[in-house]
């Protein structure tokens, strides 16, 4: 084959080729929302594959010393969310719901706000949506590298249940759209 031909026949595969291998990829640009929202993506591990997050500690808004491991032997829901993200407000009621129903159990919930830049717009929030739990102000989002590969730093809202054992069972990337898929959710990861 002629040279000039190669040339234009390498570029345009090189072309498809990338087209294709971008049409595959699971990971979404933030876009203008400047974060990565997930689609509501169930993931539930089997007993043998779950593990201890690292240290989860900080002060909640409402100005208490709170860690993780202070909840050991319970199972316990962890929602990441900030003020400004909309799916978090959506998910807001759902998730209130759950903990007044799961509560009587004695599972525990708690809050990371990540990102925001006041405490003040966090605290509004939980005034807003009657947020029932406390929730740890990391604006920073230091905490969220607890849970290296099992959430995105950038994945917000997000929810982790933590089992009885102090391990991660289960995550939500995304909105908890029902109230009774987070407490069926819970109730799996419990037995």
């Amino acid at each position: 084959m002629p040279r000039r031909l190669v040339v234009p026949a390498l570029l345009t595969a090189a072309v498809s080729l990338s087209g294709l291998l971008a049409g595959c990829g699971n990971v979404g640009g933030t876009g203008d929302k400047g974060y990565i929202d997930g689609e509501g993506i169930i993931t539930v591990l089997p007993e043998a594959k779950r593990k201890e997050p690292g240290d989860v500690t900080g002060t909640t808004l409402e100005g208490d010393e709170v860690s993780l491991s202070s909840y050991a032997g319970k199972v316990v829901v962890l929602n990441v969310w900030a003020a400004w993200c909309p799916p978090c407000r959506a998910e807001a009621d759902e998730l209130a719901a759950a903990q007044k129903e799961l509560a009587p159990k004695g599972v525990v919930f708690l809050g990371i706000n990540s990102r925001d830049s006041s405490e003040d717009t966090a605290r509004a929030f939980q005034r807003t949506y009657d947020v029932p739990y406390p929730s740890i102000y990391d604006p920073s989002g230091r905490n969220l590298l607890a849970f290296h590969g099992t959430l995105t730093p950038n994945s917000i809202p997000s929810t982790v249940i933590i089992d009885a054992d102090g391990r991660v069972a289960a995550s939500v990337l995304g909105a908890v759209t029902s109230k009774t898929t987070l407490v069926d959710l819970v109730d799996e990861v419990s037995k």
